[in-house]
């Protein structure tokens, strides 16, 4: 391990979608964004749906679109427990464009409430995942 970085983790219900040494990281918590460098203080922090982002210890900057979940850091490991995780380099940003814009579509029929409040959750996933797409092109 470098002398400043420490472990991030991310991990879905499918798979560890990331574990490597990072110097930083930036999560959207439910009330703000989260940053931890090594030696932070042990947290646990909700996390809404949006874009994680890390620094390699190379300084590259990489970012993860996450769908909620919850962070924890203790001892320099840093977990990231989410419903869903993807590389930004791995999302395929037509297929999330049109998500957006079927969400977009759905949220303007405001059919029933259950079905409205899919169609908000849909759009910040699709968003999330545009962003992060983006961020890292």
């Amino acid at each position: 391990m470098a002398e400043n970085t420490f472990l991030l983790e991310v991990v879905t219900p499918e798979r560890i979608a990331l574990s490597d040494e990072v110097q930083f990281v930036v999560a959207p918590s439910v009330v703000g964004e989260l940053g931890l460098l090594k030696n932070h203080a042990p947290i646990v922090a909700g996390l809404r749906i949006g874009v994680l982002r890390y620094t390699m210890p190379d300084g590259e900057v990489r970012h993860m679109a996450i769908s909620g979940g919850l962070m924890e850091n203790i001892d320099n490991e840093a977990k990231v427990l989410a419903e869903t995780a993807e590389h930004g380099r791995e999302i395929d940003l037509l297929r999330a464009k049109a998500a957006k814009d079927r969400a977009e579509r759905r949220l303007a029929e405001r059919q029933d409430q259950i079905s409205y409040v899919r169609a908000q959750m849909a759009l910040l996933r699709a968003i999330a995942r545009i962003r992060a797409s983006e961020m890292d092109q």
